[in-house]
């Protein structure tokens, strides 16, 4: 018997246990699903919230690059705003008849998509880019968007825009007049020289489209507004020059160059959402891989060093470069170096004139565009007329990466040295123009030597 009740009671507990663990088990096995549930739920809240961000992000992306396009590029309001004033006889010009009568003048693809891309600067009002045709040349057409004064910077560079771009000369102005209004409008441009009578008849021969020797009021009420513009002007006065796209033609205000057919200078362009996340330091290594062999680096480089030249002391006057950057030029198929933006080569007596009138407080105040940089004299606050850095100095700093990756080795050294005593160059090149030159002519030599016996020079 007493077997029998210890058997009983081994079996309850067994029973007991069983009981237990089954209940265990079972609340594990119901605690499961509630567990993979929430885990899912939660998975599935920061997928919807991530989809809900990137369309977020991706409409104001698409709002802001669609406002941007529909403010910047208004080619049908261009072409109608200019075609108006033609046939009003307001204005005239070489690209006239072919783009309102003949309609072989075409504008095409905006290329002032993004407002960093919108040709406007300190010293030029703004204008909007176009990619075009003119029969069978193909070209980049500029066209002034705006009625408008600006009053910043602008306001010192340049008197630019008054209430119509075509309100001068007046009627009635006699040729002799309007030449003395053009001789002083560019002494105050690029400063009092002997030159002057000469670069009015280049201005009048460029006016005169048709070669009829005479300036009619429309001709002449378009190429005043076009003499407002830096970018016009550097046009004309190094249109002989190699390293300046040709002017192709004018109606009014809107102006057509000559296409680069590559650029920028060195890089790719990439979207700029893109840009935001991509380090600076693997941005300079990506824009290296994407260049020329280094022989035709050097024949685009010296084009850049013969540029400098160009502006510097040039026939009617000099130039400053106020933005060094690849983005401003390109190359054609022969790999000669072309301007693709001069709005920031402005004359360098209208820079100093405009510097001795700004106030400053810091060294910071007295900078235009990106490079052209004077010193802020603290006893007046007014800043110093004279560039700390010369263009030559800049041109070397845009180069130094370019020459340096892939340079041959037999002259990486020497190559190096030189362009870090150019960059080293230090106040205006009129103070230094021995050195200047010695060091120009020396690099120019360098390459030139290196590369007289390639087929790529």
């Amino acid at each position: 018997m007493k077997y029998v009740h210890q058997t009983s009671e081994v079996s309850v507990v067994r029973c007991a246990l069983f009981a237990m663990a089954r209940g265990l088990f079972s609340w594990v096995w119901l605690r499961k699903p509630i567990y993979i549930q929430a885990r899912f739920s939660y998975l599935h809240m920061k997928y919807l919230f991530f989809s809900w961000l990137a369309v977020f992000v991706g409409s104001w992306v698409v709002y802001v690059e669609y406002s941007s396009y529909s403010e910047l590029c208004r080619g049908h309001e261009c072409k109608n705003s200019i075609c108006d004033k033609y046939r009003k006889g307001v204005i005239d010009g070489s690209a006239c008849r072919s783009l309102c009568e003949k309609d072989t003048l075409y504008l095409g693809k905006c290329l002032s998509a993004k407002p960093n891309n919108q040709v406007r600067s300190d010293s030029d009002p703004s204008s909007t880019v176009y990619s075009g045709g003119w029969g069978d040349l193909e070209g980049v057409i500029k066209c002034q968007m705006e009625e408008v004064p600006h009053y910043n910077l602008g306001a010192e560079m340049e008197h630019r825009k008054e209430a119509s771009p075509f309100n001068k000369p007046t009627k009635g102005t006699s040729v002799e007049k309007f030449k003395e209004m053009v001789l002083s409008h560019l002494k105050t441009k690029v400063g009092e020289q002997a030159n002057l009578p000469d670069l009015v008849s280049l201005v009048f021969s460029v006016a005169d489209y048709n070669k009829d020797g005479l300036i009619s009021l429309p001709e002449a009420r378009s190429m005043w507004a076009l003499l407002q513009l830096n970018e016009f002007l550097l046009a004309i006065v190094l249109q002989d020059r190699e390293h300046t796209p040709r002017l192709l033609g004018f109606c009014g205000d809107m102006y057509v160059m000559e296409k680069v057919p590559y650029a920028p200078l060195y890089g790719i362009s990439l979207p700029w959402v893109v840009e935001l996340w991509i380090p600076a330091g693997v941005r300079r290594s990506m824009d290296q891989w994407f260049t020329p062999s280094w022989p035709r680096k050097a024949k685009i480089s010296i084009g850049l060093l013969e540029l400098v030249e160009d502006v510097f002391h040039g026939t009617f006057g000099s130039f400053l470069m106020c933005d060094v950057s690849a983005d401003g030029f390109g190359y054609n198929d022969r790999h000669d170096l072309k301007v693709m933006d001069t709005r920031h080569i402005v004359p360098e007596a209208t820079f100093q004139k405009a510097m001795r009138e700004r106030r400053c407080d810091t060294e910071e105040d007295c900078l235009y565009g990106a490079d052209c940089r004077t010193s802020c004299d603290l006893t007046k606050h007014r800043c110093t007329p004279e560039v700390t850095q010369p263009n030559l100095a800049k041109a070397c700093g845009a180069l130094k990466d370019y020459l340096l990756n892939g340079a041959p080795s037999d002259i990486q050294e020497e190559l190096e040295k030189q362009l870090y005593a150019c960059i080293a160059l230090k106040g205006s090149a009129e103070q230094m123009e021995m050195e200047h030159s010695l060091i120009l002519n020396n690099l120019k030599s360098l390459l030139w030597k290196k590369i007289s016996h390639t087929k790529d020079s």
